[in-house]
């Protein structure tokens, strides 16, 4: 998907006007009409800019498909992950899969 569709899917997600994509990002109407009526293609400050008013990062915008956040205490989880050993690995599988069928109840 280019720049420009993207911009225009997360517009129409949230139902947006390009006023109020200005107002959310901090940048002039004019800057937010020359991406959008000129096809303009915004800087990388400016695209940032952008991704903060929809409060998605820059990586989430061009991700493919749709991201998790790695919040601290997953960080935590997965720097817990690398250093077990395969039978440590295997061990915490069973146990999430053991989790989620409890849950499933």
């Amino acid at each position: 998907m280019d720049i420009h569709a993207k911009l225009h899917l997360l517009l129409n997600e949230r139902g947006w006007t390009e006023y109020k994509l200005a107002k959310m990002c901090g940048l002039s109407e004019s800057t937010i009409a020359n991406i959008f009526r000129r096809n303009a293609t915004p800087s990388f400050s400016t695209l940032e800019a952008i991704c903060t008013g929809f409060g998605i990062t820059l990586s989430q915008f061009f991700a493919e498909n749709e991201m998790v956040e790695l919040t601290p205490e997953l960080k935590k989880l997965f720097e817990g992950w690398l250093p077990l050993t395969a039978e440590q690995k295997k061990a915490v599988l069973q146990m999430e899969q053991a989790f989620s069928r409890n849950t499933d109840k």
